[in-house]
């Protein structure tokens, strides 16, 4: 197999990889920006609404085009598919009750509540579907840009 093959390859898991730290870095800046509290709403609710437009973005690519080439050619996981697609329907109401409360003027505090809540829970499944894909990703033969498959972020 030529060399470039190869790299084609493993890329999946590297690339799964760096988009889960892109996210953490995201969820951390928009905590950063709010524990400031002379950080100016709009920006705060432009980091709120990147941050999720992104990690929403990154679910929906798995779902649409990750998922489904891993269960063609690894039918066994498809409980466990079936289980990280219900992880994004969950984050993504995290995510909805994130920016409800943003748009309507939320308290720091509550803030925190909700960002704790969503990192709790992104961080649970990264973990989880780092610890089940990883070594299926090392050799998954899927011809697409990662960047439509895991999100731009």
């Amino acid at each position: 197999m030529p060399e470039n093959e190869t790299t084609r390859l493993i890329a999946w898991s590297s690339e799964l990889r760096e988009a889960h730290t892109r996210l953490r870095d995201a969820l951390a800046f928009v905590r950063a920006g709010g524990a400031d509290p002379r950080s100016a709403d709009r920006d705060l609710l432009l980091h709120c609404r990147g941050f999720c437009t992104a990690l929403d973005q990154h679910h929906r690519g798995e779902d649409r085009a990750l998922f489904p080439a891993i269960e063609a050619a690894h039918p066994e996981l498809a409980p466990v598919l079936r289980k990280l697609s219900e992880d994004h329907a969950m984050i993504d109401t995290l995510l909805t009750a994130l920016r409800d409360a943003v748009d309507g003027g939320i308290a720091p505090g509550d803030l925190d509540r909700h960002l704790d809540g969503v990192g709790a829970i992104m961080e649970s499944h990264f973990a989880f579907e780092e610890r089940q894909l990883l070594r299926v990703l090392e050799t998954l033969a899927l011809d697409a840009d990662p960047r439509d498959v895991l999100g731009t972020l």
